[in-house]
């Protein structure tokens, strides 16, 4: 009994020993696999430092290559909108250049037909003046020419160049202009005798009695006393002329002698002396605006 006592005992010693062993062993196995781990983290470190490292050297040509296609991409955009703001530069140069000479020929356009507007206003007011009168010299109109009288000077000549006939609109017919030219003349001639009633220069203020039909007609502050009413600028009338003749016309200005009305069919002006109106050669009649 001693015997298997003692055999029992011997084995559990060396049991002991056994796992104390094992132990021993995986400590050791262990350590060696730190310092392994360790020793290859050094190296990969060393490898690292110096540039050499497979991972390292992979991630480094990645990163390159992605900064490459990048920097590539930033040329591309920047060469398109380069190319975008020369032909919008291009384009609104082009634009200003059509622009400004748009605007130069309208300019040059308004203006000329400005002045030949002022132009024809001028001949025709000189026209005008020359018809009625109120130049106080008897100048030949056109081609007409007045038969001389036994006692008229010689007329002289005009030289200067006449407007043309076809930018005055006139308001007498040729009977009515020979024989206020002829009344004109016997004025000059004579001047103790009665004033003519054709004369807009010397136009009496009230009626005068004549064996024709009179009309009272003046000016004063800008409006015109025509029997017995007031007209104004602006003001809508009909003109009616010894022809029996109604035109319906606006008053677009209002002189010291004379008035100036517009035609509302197509827009021309026409002068009406305050001689015309007293003696009847052109009668007024108010008219609805509308």
């Amino acid at each position: 009994m001693r015997q298997t006592f003692g055999t029992q005992d011997t084995e559990d010693a060396s049991e002991t020993d056994l796992a104390k062993h094992n132990e021993d062993d995986y400590v050791e196995i262990k350590e060696q696999m730190y310092q392994d781990k360790l020793a290859s983290l050094k190296m990969q470190l060393t490898q690292l430092q110096e540039g050499t490292l497979q991972e390292y050297q992979k991630r480094m040509k990645k990163l390159d290559q992605q900064y490459k296609e990048r920097l590539r991409n930033a040329d591309l955009f920047l060469q398109l909108e380069t190319e975008q703001v020369e032909r919008n530069h291009i384009k609104e140069k082009k634009a200003a250049v059509k622009e400004f000479d748009d605007k130069k020929v309208e300019l040059k356009e308004n203006l000329i037909a400005e002045l030949e507007e002022k132009k024809k206003m001028i001949e025709n007011e000189k026209l005008t003046m020359e018809l009625t009168g109120d130049s106080m010299e008897v100048k030949p109109i056109m081609t007409r020419k007045l038969r001389r009288r036994p006692n008229d000077p010689v007329p002289i000549p005009d030289k200067r160049r006449k407007p043309a006939p076809a930018q005055l609109n006139y308001l007498l017919t040729d009977e009515q202009i020979m024989e206020d030219l002829r009344t004109l003349n016997k004025q000059l001639k004579s001047p103790k005798r009665p004033v003519s009633p054709s004369s807009p220069d010397h136009m009496p203020t009230t009626p005068v009695e004549a064996p024709s039909q009179r009309y009272e007609a003046r000016i004063e502050e800008g409006k015109l006393y025509y029997d017995k009413r007031w007209y104004h600028k602006g003001q809508a009338i009909y003109l009616e002329s010894k022809e029996n003749t109604k035109i319906s016309c606006v008053i677009s200005s209002v002189g010291t002698n004379e008035i100036w009305v517009r035609k509302t069919s197509d827009s021309t002006k026409m002068r009406i002396y305050l001689g015309q109106l007293q003696r009847g050669a052109f009668v007024i009649r108010r008219r609805s605006a509308a």
